[in-house]
């Protein structure tokens, strides 16, 4: 019977080969890689050849007088987007759950979910020029009511708060979509027996819908804290300029000035490295979090 059952599902192994040689090749191969981070690399001497220097990289790194502040930067700006991220589509599922024409519902998700499919090459440029604090249409309009301008991309203050706000712009739609199909996933009759005893839509929210959707949300909010550490470099690297480096400079646009523009390869790598180490440690404890706090497991 085992046999029988083998040979019938033999077609489905076969089709993952190509899928395990990707993987394969372009993640684990390139993790060879990471012995640069204990040398004093040179290209042209290439992996074996270069001077081994043990953790003399790292501890340049942390002697850097930008390191902490680029660190702090990274940590600030993933931990809003991480809280953002999970407000927001949140309360825009709830609300489109509310919406009784399904047409009006069909739309809005189209229109919310159609930025998630825009690099940030092509929404960097929307945003310099809506942003822009000459002529962009946020900084007219807040000029036509009687305020001053305000240089979102060219201030450290303000810049953050940028980047936050603009990543959910482009990102909420996926995971409203997500809390949608949660909220669906509930036991009308729920609904029917809060209705019979007098429950409110707000009642009905409150102790039906947020709790029918806590395993979602708790699996969202577990994945998301392994990106303590992503800040998003895309984003960053487009919008963001020396006058910002101050507020806005983060671990992954540091380490691409370090490697790719002052060659400092070894240094480079270590940094990253020091992330992927924290990144795992962190995605390992939230796992275990879930797990106990919620009663969740994702494996």
């Amino acid at each position: 019977m085992n046999r029988m059952k083998w040979k019938a599902q033999m077609p489905l192994h076969l089709m993952l080969i190509p899928g395990l040689i990707a993987i394969l090749i372009f993640q684990y191969y390139p993790m060879a890689g990471i012995v640069i981070a204990f040398q004093k690399y040179m290209p042209t001497q290439g992996l074996f050849h270069s001077k081994w220097i043990g953790l003399d990289n790292f501890r340049y790194v942390m002697e850097l007088p930008d390191f902490y502040r680029v660190l702090w930067n990274t940590i600030y700006i993933a931990l809003m987007k991480i809280i953002v991220g999970l407000i927001v589509p949140i309360v825009i599922a709830i609300l489109l759950n509310e919406v009784r024409k399904n047409a009006v519902k069909r739309i809005v998700q189209t229109l919310v979910y159609l930025p998630h499919f825009l690099s940030w090459v092509i929404l960097s440029g929307i945003l310099l020029d809506v942003l822009s604090p000459k002529e962009g249409i946020v900084n007219s309009g807040l000029r036509a009511l009687g305020m001053q301008s305000i240089f979102f991309l060219g201030d450290n203050h303000w810049f953050p708060i940028t980047l936050v706000l603009t990543n959910e712009w482009k990102e909420f739609g996926f995971s409203t979509i997500v809390y949608l199909a949660a909220i669906l996933g509930i036991n009308p009759a729920l609904y029917e027996a809060a209705t019979m005893d007098g429950a409110n839509r707000w009642k009905q929210t409150l102790h039906i819908t947020l709790p029918g959707m806590a395993p979602i949300i708790v699996l969202l909010a577990t994945l998301s804290i392994g990106n303590v550490l992503n800040a998003g470099f895309e984003q960053v690297f487009n919008l963001y300029s020396p006058i910002v480096y101050e507020s806005g400079d983060i671990i992954d646009t540091f380490v691409y000035r370090i490697g790719m523009i002052d060659a400092q390869y070894g240094v480079a790598t270590a940094v990253g490295l020091f992330k992927s180490l924290v990144s795992l440690i962190l995605i390992a404890l939230s796992y275990t979090m879930a797990y106990r706090f919620a009663n969740y497991r994702i494996f």
